[in-house]
């Protein structure tokens, strides 16, 4: 049988005329409704000239059409290529650049710019999509058939590109086969119990891991449904949790529904799970929400390059501060990050993951491919943490410098770039320090030269046509000089000390 994920999925659909992706208005879509539109597009991009093996770069608006044409691509044996729909069109021409799609697909409005790039980067074709679903896509696959032998696959074949922050401030493009999403999406479906009778109330953004392969593909190997938001929306919640089971949500999800007196007992009555990742959860947020609501947020653990690694248990204990063990197939261990030497029960280390989910390796960087692995074969994650005696992982900070904000990756020396780029500025430090809506907020700390007349707004104005909103700083500060050690390196840690409680909040609970 082929390895292609598409082609796995609709072999365990059951019922093709259930429910796919409902809408918030409550037009629902079938899975045979849905099969038959990604036969259109799949059509379509064949029409276009993309071959196994094509990556298709997709900065669109969430719709259900937009779900379909990441299933067209699967079943074509193209490279799904999502990309945060916030990006500018400077940042877009890095990725564009980068990956080098046989076709692009923007919004109708950013038509003209991603064109104008497109031509001069030699991509073949550019199509629209909107947030209702109309575009060129929509137009030209109209009248296609509803019919498609999908290309096989090897489990080893590319399924999708998503780049990730890098060490230099420049992505990295992960590179993901259909046998890592096929076996995540399995461990998942079977850990958390889902089940054809499942609705999921998805609210998060589709060109991330976790709207992406958690939410839609754990769905679809489930041949549960999902009520399609076209954002988070409080009100757009409560409306519609009567009739869900599940959702999934990045821990500003859960903080915000705590601030709405909605939120109680007998609105979450149907709910049968909540699931919070992407960022960590405060210990204060997971008390707070079972003391409303009766239920614990099962917090689990995952990276765009390994899919989801660890899950507090679906039946057992959910201990706030940790994301539960790994996942099973995958093997993670805790290691010191200069010997590589494995850590005891308990001691704080480097940690490392191995298994089916782990990426392929990051496109055309094959030495920073190898810098990431063990000699045997381990991810090096990049974040610091522990095992305790019962298998249960803590993370308790990152050896790199990344930022999560609202569950968005941003690296520091992006922003800090352009920051040091302005005139009047000497030099700049970004940090994350917690915040109690984005569980990180991004914060800049500058030192002016002598005699420059430069503030808050000022920098934000410049940076707001540079860089996509969630990078943006959430405070700039301005300090006389940034703290560094005897070997000059920016003191960082004691940059996060100083501001720790920059955003703090109180709650009543």
């Amino acid at each position: 049988m082929s390895g292609n994920l598409f082609s796995l999925i609709r072999a365990r659909t059951e019922r093709v005329s259930a429910p796919f992706i409902v809408s918030p208005t409550g037009q629902a879509t079938s899975y045979e409704a849905a099969f038959a539109e990604s036969a259109k597009l799949a059509n379509l991009l064949v029409s276009k000239g993309v071959k196994p093996g094509d990556r298709v770069a997709v900065q669109v608006e969430k719709s259900a059409r937009a779900l379909m044409l990441y299933l067209a691509c699967l079943r074509v044996g193209a490279v799904y290529l999502p990309l945060n729909t916030g990006y500018t069109l400077a940042e877009m021409e890095y990725f564009i650049g980068d990956a080098e799609p046989r076709v692009v697909v923007c919004d109708p409005a950013k038509l003209a710019g991603i064109s104008a790039l497109a031509r001069e980067l030699g991509v073949a074709h550019v199509e629209t999509l909107d947030r209702n679903g109309i575009g060129t896509v929509s137009e030209e696959s109209g009248d296609l058939a509803t019919e498609f032998s999908d290309v096989e696959r090897t489990g080893d074949d590319l399924a999708a590109i998503l780049y990730t922050s890098g060490t230099t401030g420049r992505s990295k493009g992960a590179m993901l086969t259909h046998a890592n999403l096929t076996s995540n999406a399995s461990v998942l479906k079977g850990s958390w119990r889902f089940t054809a009778d499942d609705v999921l109330l998805h609210a998060l953004p589709i060109f991330h891991t976790h709207g992406l392969f958690v939410a839609t593909n754990v769905t679809l190997m489930a041949g549960s449904s999902m009520v399609l938001l076209p954002k988070f929306d409080p009100d757009e919640i409560f409306r519609l949790l009567p009739g869900a089971t599940t959702m999934m949500g990045v821990p500003t999800f859960y903080t915000r529904l705590l601030d709405d007196p909605r939120l109680t007992r007998e609105t979450t009555a149907n709910m049968r799970l909540f699931v919070s990742g992407s960022a960590p959860l405060l210990a204060e947020t997971h008390r707070a929400w079972e003391q409303r609501t009766g239920h614990r947020i099962l917090e689990r653990y995952g990276m765009t390059e390994t899919n989801m690694i660890t899950s507090n248990p679906y039946e057992g204990e959910r201990i706030p501060g940790s994301v539960g063990p790994a996942l099973s197939g995958i093997s993670v261990r805790v290691c010191d990050p200069e010997t590589g030497a494995a850590k005891p029960a308990g001691e704080v280390g480097m940690i490392q993951v191995k298994g089916p989910n782990v990426f392929k390796g990051y496109w055309r960087m094959p030495e920073k491919t190898a810098a990431e692995f063990t000699p045997d074969g381990y991810f090096i994650t990049g974040d610091l943490g522990k095992i305790d005696d019962n298998n249960y992982v803590s993370i308790v900070g990152r050896g790199k410098d990344l930022v999560i904000s609202g569950g968005y990756n941003v690296y520091p020396k992006e922003v800090e770039t352009e920051i040091d780029a302005m005139d009047g500025v000497f030099e700049s430090a970004v940090i994350g320090v917690p915040h109690h809506d984005f569980g990180e907020g991004v914060t800049a700390v500058v030192v002016l030269n002598k005699g420059a007349n430069l503030d808050e707004k000022g920098v934000l104005s410049v940076l707001e046509s540079k860089l996509a909103k969630y990078k943006l700083p959430k405070r700039v500060l301005f300090v006389d000089a940034l703290p560094r050690n005897t070997m000059g390196k920016v003191l960082k840690n004691e940059l996060r000390q100083t501001y720790k409680d920059l955003y703090a909040l109180k709650r009543a609970v």
